[in-house]
Formats: C-alpha cells, sequence, structure tokens
C-alpha cells in the first residue's frame, strides 16, 4: 500500500515571498516519486507522477510552467533517477514521458526533456497517443506499458480532453485518473465521452484492486462542497489529494443525475462543469 499521508504544501500568503521549493516530492514508496508543482510558481499546481521500473522509468505529466529556471523539472527527475540508480544500478536505463492529457498545466515542461539520452516523450495529440500505445479501437480497449517488472495499464479516458488517458499502475494499484477525477472542478469538454470514461473506470475498479484513485489537483476545501476559486495560489484548508473508489462511485451517479445538463454542478468531494456547445 503507497503512504499518500502528506502534507502537500498550498502555496503562501504572498507568492512572491513563499520558502518553499517549486517542486514537492514524496516517495509513495521505494519506486514511486509523486512531485507537485508549488502553487506559488502556477496556481494550477499539478501532480505528477515518476513510477520507476527494473528498464525504464515513467514519467506522467510535466506541469504547467516551460521554463527551468522557474520550475526544475528535469533536473528534479534527474535528481530521483539518479538516486534510484544508485540503490538499484541499471546500465541503459530509460524514461519514458506521457500525459494523462493535452492541456498545458500538464505538459508545459515537455521541452526540459528535448535531447535527453534514452528518453521519448509521448506526444499529447490523439493521433500521437493512439500511435504509441497502439490503440488500434480507441477508446475501447486499454493498453500496457512495461516497465520491466511493472506493469502500467494504460485506459483511454476521454471527455475532459480528447485524447486524456488513465494510468492504472499494478504495483502500487493506484488508479491515476488525471483531470477526469480529482477534488476539483471536472471540467468536461464531451459529455458522452466522459460518461463512458466514467463507466469505464467503475468497471475496472469492480475488477482490480484499487488502493487509491489519484487525480492531477485539489481545488476542494475540508469543507464538503466548497472549492478554492480559480486562480489562487494558496489553499491552507484543501482536501485530500487520494480519492477513493466509493467516491468513484458517486462520480457515476452524479453524471447519472446531472444527464448533460449544462452547467456548475457541485456535489460533496467535486464539481462537475459542462457547457455545451
Amino acid at each position: 500500500m503507497p503512504d499518500l499521508e502528506v502534507d502537500w504544501h498550498a502555496g503562501w500568503p504572498s507568492a512572491k515571498h513563499d520558502p518553499a521549493p517549486e517542486i514537492q516530492s514524496h516517495a509513495a514508496d521505494e519506486h514511486t516519486i509523486i512531485m507537485r508543482q508549488n502553487k506559488s510558481v502556477n496556481y494550477e499546481a499539478p501532480f505528477m507522477f515518476l513510477l520507476f521500473g527494473n528498464e525504464r522509468a515513467l514519467l506522467i505529466d510535466t506541469g504547467a510552467t516551460p521554463e527551468p529556471e522557474y520550475f526544475p523539472l528535469r533536473d528534479t527527475v534527474d535528481e530521483h533517477v539518479e538516486e534510484w540508480l544508485s540503490r538499484h544500478p541499471r546500465r541503459g536505463y530509460e524514461l519514458l514521458v506521457a500525459h494523462t492529457h493535452g492541456h498545458g498545466d500538464h505538459k508545459a515542461g515537455d521541452g526540459q526533456f528535448a535531447g535527453r539520452r534514452r528518453t521519448t516523450v509521448v506526444g499529447p495529440s490523439l493521433e500521437e497517443v493512439v500511435a504509441h500505445y497502439g490503440f488500434d479501437d480507441w477508446p475501447a480497449t486499454p493498453r500496457q506499458v512495461d516497465l520491466g517488472g511493472r506493469i502500467v495499464d494504460v485506459i483511454p479516458g476521454p471527455g475532459h480532453h480528447k485524447a486524456a488517458t488513465v494510468f492504472y499502475d499494478r504495483w502500487t494499484r493506484m488508479l491515476l485518473t488525471g483531470d477526469t477525477m480529482y477534488p476539483g472542478r471536472l471540467y468536461v469538454q464531451d459529455w458522452d465521452a466522459f460518461e463512458a470514461t466514467v463507466d469505464r473506470l467503475v468497471a475496472w475498479s469492480e475488477a482490480h484492486p484499487v488502493s487509491h484513485v489519484v487525480g492531477c489537483h485539489v481545488e476542494m476545501s475540508v469543507q464538503p462542497g466548497l472549492s478554492y476559486p480559480r486562480g489562487w495560489t494558496y489553499q491552507p484548508d484543501e482536501a485530500p489529494l487520494p480519492m477513493t473508489v466509493e467516491q468513484l462511485h458517486e462520480l457515476q451517479r452524479a453524471v447519472r443525475e446531472i444527464g448533460g445538463a449544462p452547467g456548475k454542478h457541485v456535489y460533496d468531494a467535486f464539481e462537475v462543469w459542462f457547457e455545451a456547445e
């Protein structure tokens, strides 16, 4: 069971005086690092995930800021890789950089990995995602990434973004849901696709053991049904990052209840925002 009991840094009353580093890292276990971008650098404060296998590591998402001087993601990842390799020596160790989806706050740091040796960056477009993972029946059937002794399932997850994917890590049993499910504002681009994705994830969680449902943001407060306003860089009483399978079922019930009606729909652990075209 991964350790997700973390006091995540949630910004500072004055962003320019924030003493915390640009990236906070937490070892969920010996082979799994969760990182969060500081809200004082970018209010989105996305989470990123670094999973180590015997042959390669998988970095999921690259944050909201491209410039390494403000957001040293590559240096941080390289330090984690070097530290892991010091305990588990390997030759020719590779890095795969992937995304939960193609919005800017999840891919801005991609350029920092350009030219890095033994590194593959999966493009964020639907065409690139389908080609890399071999989805010949998108979005029907999941695919797999083998990190070497660690399998990660890649589950199609369109709805919030047309090329969204959800990652299931068989090692930690975490379901990494990106912006499809997290304690915050769930923006729906395509209602039918979103409903199908939620059903797909519920079915997956019924067929596989899930330790935690983990998204890429926190926007809700500890008070049920109350979110922080968009753009705030300080959330002193934010909800915890990990969610539960039961809350995933609650999202499924909410989607049924909303039925594609446009608007802001508020629930205890999340909000669903949908604006019909």
